[in-house]
């Protein structure tokens, strides 16, 4: 809830350790006045009543002090709304009216025939910020720009910038740089979030893990998008942030028509970055993804057993594999329909293949019911291959552009979810296979991104960019709608589709296409940054790992990995032996005890990935679950120790290990010493209040 002063002209929102105000002057300028620890309404008053500067020679007050900068009038910083209509480009906007509704505050501009109006929520420390524009004249109105929010940050000196960046199978790479003067821009113009960089970028003047000050911004958006980080003439920072990659147009809004950007989050913490994270984690868990107190399965697939191979009788026989095992849910994965029998056909024709399921996929599921698992699929909804039955009847539902080659990666072409036609197609198609068959998970993958983004016939064809992204969504809320026992996940080839907005759609993220565990930790350390271990899917699958670098890692090595977040198998059990069979079950009878801290716990990065040993504690009430993985070692070099965080100094601790660890490792907290001892790659630690 806003606490309002009595002019009705400053809004204070406050968390349980941070606050975030903001003013309108008389002249109906929106000012940002204050972003961090907590004040009072008191407080934020008299930062209102502070005097802008004076104008000089080509500068402007305004720049770096406003809440929501448009473009026009004394403005040179980047615009977060950029209008355009028959008569004139930018806007002249002017106060009309604020209202509150349960946590929402909403702040009401006009300007002649369009309407803006800025959203603010605070849930716990994370200020949700999103922007609705209205057209409400008799002439149609351009959105060439509409970003969610732009952040303003106090005046400081060195400010360091951390983004995540990568490309696939090397996604959610951490890294730090010193924020120089002009624009530091991050982003996607692939059609989705994209393995290149996470919507997420954090700013600091020297934190650490565990101390001082991170500002944090995350945009929830599955489709192109900017952020653009911006240190000014006068060195104010701004971070502007929202969908769409440059300013060629979002959409064009008829008359009575809106749009609403999506939510760009901003989160202050003075607990440093590993602060920072849990409060992104605790939010998410709170408010963004679905039925989050349900702990995620141990899940096996099967596309490294057997890639596109399949058949009803060999799926089976994984199946029992992976029940003995102790898997709790069974997904088949590409192949199983059309003509799929590689990747050049099938994609689009959502039904069984008759020669590999001839009944189709209900007995499978029954059969993997009765050995007490749940039964997933895999689905490429927004993909077709030119070789299908769909694109030989619709050529025209692909996006293309008219007289040009249409591009081809994969052997496959993307369908345009903006069309209405498109979506109640794979609507039917999915809420058929949903139906026909008791399904209770489905791995949505998206495997290309937009190349031929076009939409002949379509008098604003850009829309596609926007629409494409918002069918997407409205295809999936359908779906969950009408099968609510159903499980998603987003995969996009491994991390390419991760961000806030998918997130509050799906169940868990498939976070890499890489499943080596040495790699995996750097990949994992990284999305730890902003997302929970509770929608983090990790395999363990063969060694040498054939299907990205050949390494070698021990089976111990490969589950500790991955049991730093939602487990999975995705090896050929059909080829493992007895004796690794039998260590396999442990490990998941293992996960299966510590996973409610893990998936639900508060996560400690107690030392970073970098060689040597790495280790992530995970708290939860009374438990806490170390997993520690050691990389490398120099013959007579000793392991660093380990600091314990998030305990109580006074208890006392009963300390349970699994595995092995080097001779010499010391895990402390105050007054708690645990020394391990053996010859170890990896580890786990679990603690219990006594």
């Amino acid at each position: 809830m806003a606490n309002i002063a009595e002019n009705g002209r400053t809004w204070l929102l406050t968390g349980p350790t941070s606050s975030y105000a903001l003013h309108l002057t008389e002249a109906h300028e929106l000012l940002h006045l204050h972003w961090g620890p907590r004040i009072a309404l008191a407080d934020a008053e008299a930062l209102a009543v502070r005097p802008l500067p004076g104008y000089w020679p080509f500068e402007s007050p305004l720049d770096g002090r406003e809440e929501y900068p448009v473009e026009g009038g004394p403005r040179f910083v980047r615009p977060a709304l950029s209008v355009r209509t028959e008569e004139r480009r930018g806007t002249e906007w002017a106060f009309e009216a604020y209202d509150t509704e349960g946590d929402e505050l909403r702040l009401r501009f006009r300007d002649g025939g369009v309407a803006v109006t800025l959203h603010y929520r605070m849930r716990g420390d994370v200020v949700e910020r999103w922007v609705t524009v209205g057209n409400g004249g008799d002439a149609p109105v351009e959105l060439l720009r509409a970003d969610a929010a732009t952040w303003t940050l106090p005046d400081r000196d060195g400010w360091r910038l951390s983004q995540l960046h990568g490309r696939w199978a090397a996604e959610s790479r951490l890294t730090s740089a010193t924020l120089t003067y002009g624009d530091k821009i991050i982003g996607s113009r692939r059609g989705h979030t994209g393995h290149q960089h996470l919507p997420w970028v954090a700013l600091d003047t020297g934190a650490g893990e565990e101390h001082g000050e991170v500002y944090g911004c995350a945009l929830g958006w599955s489709g192109s998008w900017r952020i653009a980080v911006a240190q000014l003439p006068d060195a104010r920072v701004q971070i502007t942030g929202g969908a769409g990659y440059d300013d060629s147009g979002l959409l064009s809004l008829a008359p009575g028509e809106s749009y609403t950007t999506p939510v760009f989050a901003g989160l202050w913490s003075d607990g440093g970055f590993g602060g920072a994270s849990r409060a992104w984690h605790a939010y998410q868990r709170a408010y963004v993804i679905p039925d989050a107190d349900r702990d995620r399965p141990v899940l096996f697939n099967s596309w490294e057993a057997t890639n596109f191979d399949i058949s009803e009788e060999q799926q089976a026989t994984l199946a029992r594999r992976a029940a003995a095992i102790g898997v709790e849910l069974f997904v088949v994965d590409d192949g199983w329909f059309g003509a799929r029998t590689g990747d050049r056909a099938g994609l689009g024709d959502w039904t069984p293949n008759p020669d590999r399921f001839p009944n189709g996929l209900k007995p499978l599921a029954d059969y993997v019911h009765a050995l007490g698992m749940q039964f997933g699929i895999w689905v490429e909804p927004e993909m077709v291959n030119p070789d299908s039955e769909l694109y030989r009847a619709h050529p025209d539902w692909v996006q293309f552009q008219p007289g040009r080659e249409r591009t081809e990666f994969r052997n496959q072409l993307v369908l345009n979810l903006a069309r209405e036609d498109v979506r109640q197609y794979l609507w039917e198609q999915l809420d058929g296979l949903l139906s026909d068959a008791p399904v209770d998970y489905v791995k949505w993958d998206f495997n290309r991104c937009f190349t031929d983004a076009g939409w002949p016939g379509e008098p604003y064809p850009q829309r596609l960019w926007v629409d494409h992204v918002r069918g997407f969504y409205g295809l999936l809320d359908r779906l969950r709608a009408a099968h609510p026992g159903v499980a998603f996940e987003s995969c996009s080839g491994g991390g390419g589709r991760i961000d806030l907005g998918v997130m509050s759609r799906t169940d868990q993220v498939w976070t890499s296409d890489n499943t080596d565990p040495l790699d995996r930790l750097v990949i994992q350390h990284g999305f730890s940054q902003i997302h929970p271990a509770r929608v983090m899917a990790a395999w363990v699958t063969d060694s040498p790992n054939t299907q990205l670098n050949d390494r070698v890692s021990s089976l111990k090595f490969r589950f500790v990995s991955a049991m730093a977040g939602v487990l999975g198998v995705g090896g050929d059990l059909s080829e493992w032996t007895e004796e690794e069979l039998a260590e396999a079950r442990e490990w998941v009878e293992l996960y299966k005890e510590i996973r409610p801290v893990v998936q639900r716990g508060d996560l400690h990065r107690l030392r970073p990935p970098e060689g040597g040993l790495s280790a992530v504690q995970y708290v939860l009430g009374d438990e806490t679950v170390v997993l520690a993985c050691l990389q490398a070692q120099r013959y007579g070099e000793p392991v660093p120790a380990l600091r314990l965080r998030g305990l109580d100094s006074t208890a006392s601790y009963e300390c349970r290990e699994t595995g092995e660890i080097h001779r010499g490792a010391v895990l402390l907290h105050h007054g708690l010493r645990t020394e391990l001892r053996g010859d170890f790659d990896a580890t786990v630690l679990r603690l219990r209040r006594i």
